[in-house]
């Protein structure tokens, strides 16, 4: 565990690549603004798990970027979290200190969390209780030049039995976007 100069639990993880992440976004155009490729593939990998918000997430020093999103109502919008959750819907940006997908990129390796609250760690997260995350499960988008982009993730307001199936899923789907954004880079998309 990981500890600040006072001596309390750092929540979200260290992340000594974000620089060189923020280089490699900048390079390939991502993690500024709502991408409809991606809000597809953020919709079929909700159809896929069963999951009602799904989200291809960019992160870079401060925040996390929702560059494909999925939610039940089907809106995107371009708020905050704050904003979002005040109204009850999730937005297109939330604090890097939110949520768990800083924890799959330093981790550089999926997570499943069926019920959040099962985890000291991930219990007291924000999400919890500003917009009632209960389960989780995302995976790192790796680049063919090693660098941790982002993740992609489901989550869910209720208790999850990902199991070992949801897990090969994630991992499957987050290799499967790799090779878009790849084709992508490659001018072949």
């Amino acid at each position: 565990m990981t500890y600040d100069p006072t001596g309390h639990l750092l929540l979200t993880p260290i992340d000594k690549e974000a620089p060189a992440r923020v280089q490699r976004l900048r390079e390939l155009g991502l993690g500024e603004r709502p991408d409809p490729a991606f809000d597809d593939f953020a919709h079929r990998l909700a159809e896929v798990t069963g999951a009602p918000f799904s989200m291809v997430n960019f992160i870079d020093e401060n925040r996390q970027f929702f560059a494909g999103l999925h939610t039940p109502e089907g809106t995107h919008s371009g708020s905050d979290l704050g904003a979002a959750a005040a109204g009850g819907g999730v937005g297109r940006f939330m604090a890097r200190d939110h949520g768990y997908c800083p924890h799959v990129v330093v981790r550089r390796k999926a997570l499943v969390l069926e019920d959040v609250c099962d985890y000291p760690r991930f219990a007291g997260n924000p999400v919890v209780d500003e917009i009632g995350i209960r389960s989780y499960m995302g995976a790192p988008l790796i680049d063919r030049t090693g660098v941790a982009l982002g993740t992609i993730c489901v989550v869910d307001t209720d208790v999850r039995p990902w199991g070992r199936a949801g897990l090969e899923t994630i991992k499957t789907m987050a290799a499967e976007l790799m090779e878009q954004i790849h084709r992508r880079e490659d001018g072949m998309f």
